[in-house]
């Protein structure tokens, strides 16, 4: 089954989203950032290039949360959640995406949120996060 990769960053209790630009088949919509995992790569390294690619970054994935299957034009795909974290004080440029918010949880249900990052949702919701994360 072909992979994709969502990246999930944490800060002060709120959770990264980002609104595509319009175009595509999920332009307007929002998401956690990430993509498609491209031959020969796993999944952290296509976490790396992702974020690079979506807001000029180095990003490291430092904690596997999850996985959870969803349908595209594409077919049945495979979307792996990673908690990921963003170097201290970077500015997020705005490459692939017309804004950005950082929501709670239960925030991010109202948003009209990419039905592939959706269907990750639950993983957010039963994982157990450590303090030390809850406060990032």
């Amino acid at each position: 089954m072909r992979r994709s990769i969502a990246g999930i960053v944490i800060e002060n209790g709120k959770i990264l989203v980002a609104k595509r630009k319009a175009g595509g088949a999920i332009g307007l919509r929002w998401e956690f950032p990430g993509g498609k995992v491209e031959a020969g790569e796993g999944d952290e390294e296509a976490l790396r290039r992702e974020f690079e690619e979506e807001f000029g970054i180095e990003a490291e994935p430092i904690h596997f949360l999850g996985t959870a299957s969803f349908s595209s034009h594409s077919g049945e795909r495979l979307l792996a959640a990673w908690l990921v974290e963003l170097p201290k004080g970077c500015i997020l440029e705005l490459r692939e995406h017309s804004m950005i918010a950082w929501l709670s949880p239960r925030d991010i249900y109202a948003l009209d949120l990419a039905e592939s990052d959706r269907s990750v949702l639950p993983l957010l919701e039963s994982t157990t996060w450590p303090k030390a994360l809850q406060n990032r």
